[in-house]
């Protein structure tokens, strides 16, 4: 409050707002200048970060993986997918208790009826209740519950499975736009310093034209490799507020919030990989794609017992009990209900003979569909397969392109000191400095990608085995 009401009296003093702002609000008001902050400090917009609270300051990989978890709208409706298949498994287990229905009715009868004795006609009035209960149960269907509910608790591992498959997009979606950010920082960071060595570059290259030691071309392409730099630089910052927003999208981060994460990592370099037969059959065995198909097939199969059950026999068990009373006799209520007391219990059969073919046609598409089933299964099976290998081939060359960048860089940067040590004595012209330069700051840059392409085809590879991304 104190830092408000100063911040309220340098604006109350300031010159230019004396000329604006009305003497009854710069002299007699400050009170309500004060609320008037109070207020705007309330507002949405000016108190954002309030709702940002708990949020890291600097997110790390796990810190993203973390709130997609909880946050992520995809995953969440996933989610209520498994919540509305256990009701329906609630459901079919009801199936075999029994029902029970209560029934009761209230009538009014108000008639006129023709006297034999002494003739005319006589209005009569009559109250009734009926009273009943009918409870009924399943015996025997052919199996159809029991295979009901199995199939609906195949619903819902599928959909926990399909849960699953999302998160493992989403975390291989978090981590290619995490390290895009980092890449892009490390590029920042080696630009900054390639602009630093031209600024220096250009103001020797000043001091020596001043001197009449080099050609004003000499300068000049200075003068322009020191723009180009910044140009490199404004790409490079406006790649990272782009690669930055990529990362709030995916993370359905609202769009005032500031996504920061750390200026640097420490990731060590993947030396070997997992062979590819261990990768491919512990992918084969625990991937939620597998195992959502796998489970289609188990559906598939019961959906063609539920089909056989339409063609048994169904028994069932009933019972019922009524009763009723009426104001047009003379017997007490009670004494009516006991009278008019009527219960029932019996088993009932019914036998399908002939319903238009339905069953067998049911039966047929149902055989139809397991071999559907059985292919989607093969198919999902060998795409997973040849995915393994491609993640695998792809962090061999990922690998073979990091080492070959390290023994290009290493010889462009000695290349590149020794050209800047002649370039100040004055033993290298211009043109063939920046040449070595430009080689430098392209295998820097290699360097760069082919290191975060290793870290990133390596934690996919291994992600395949179920291992963890971390960096």
């Amino acid at each position: 409050m104190k830092n408000l009401y100063s911040l309220f009296k340098n604006f109350q003093s300031d010159k230019n707002m004396k000329r604006v702002i009305p003497r009854f609000f710069r002299k007699q008001n400050i009170t309500f200048l004060l609320f008037l902050g109070l207020a705007l400090y309330s507002h949405p917009i000016m108190a954002q970060d309030s709702s940002f609270s708990g949020l890291p300051d600097r997110w790390t990989l796990q810190d993203c993986f973390n709130y997609a978890d909880k946050n992520n709208i995809q995953l969440q409706t996933l989610a209520k997918d498994v919540d509305i298949n256990y009701q329906s498994l609630l459901q079919a287990k009801a199936a075999r208790l029994p029902n029970l229905t209560a029934s009761t009715s209230q009538n009014f009868t108000n008639s006129k009826n023709a006297n034999p004795v002494i003739g005319g006609f006589q209005t009569e009035s009559n109250f009734a209740s009926n009273y009943g209960a009918n409870s009924s149960m399943i015996l025997y269907q052919g199996g159809y519950i029991k295979n009901n509910i199995q199939a609906q608790q195949l619903n819902i591992q599928s959909a926990n499975l399909n849960v699953q498959e999302a998160q493992n997009n989403i975390t291989i979606q978090i981590t290619q736009a995490y390290l895009n950010i980092l890449l892009v920082k490390e590029n920042i960071v080696a630009l900054q310093n390639v602009l630093q060595t031209s600024q220096a570059q250009y103001d020797n290259g000043k001091v020596l034209f001043d001197a009449g030691s080099i050609a004003k071309v000499e300068l000049v392409q200075l003068e322009a490799t020191l723009a180009s730099d910044k140009y490199n630089l404004v790409i490079a910052q406006n790649q990272l507020r782009q690669n930055t927003l990529t990362l709030k999208q995916i993370l359905e981060l609202p769009s005032p919030y500031n996504l920061q994460v750390p200026d640097s990592v420490q990731i060590a370099i993947p030396t070997e990989a997992t062979d590819l037969q261990t990768v491919q059959d512990s992918a084969l065995r625990n991937r939620p794609e597998v195992k959502i198909s796998e489970i289609a097939l188990e559906q598939s199969d019961l959906q063609l017992k539920q089909y056989y059950a339409a063609t048994r026999p169904t028994i069932s068990a009933g019972a019922s009990l009524a009763s009723g009373y009426s104001d047009g006799q003379s017997i007490k209520y009670l004494n009516q209900l006991n009278n008019n007391f009527y219960q029932q219990i019996g088993v009932s059969m019914a036998i399908p003979i002939f319903n238009n073919r339905t069953n067998k046609t049911n039966i047929e598409k149902a055989k139809i569909e397991i071999d559907q089933s059985k292919l989607a299964l093969k198919s999902t099976k060998l795409v997973l397969s040849e995915e393994v290998e491609q993640a695998y081939i792809s962090v061999l060359n990922a690998k073979g392109q990091y080492d070959a960048a390290q023994v290009q860089f290493s010889a462009n940067e000695e290349n590149y000191r020794i050209a800047n040590e002649q370039l100040k004595l004055g033993a290298l012209n211009t043109v063939d400095f920046l040449v070595q330069k430009n080689l430098y700051v392209q295998a820097q840059q290699s360097l760069t990608q082919a290191k975060y392409n290793v870290i990133l085809n390596h934690g996919i590879y291994e992600f395949y085995l179920g291992e963890p991304i971390t960096l």
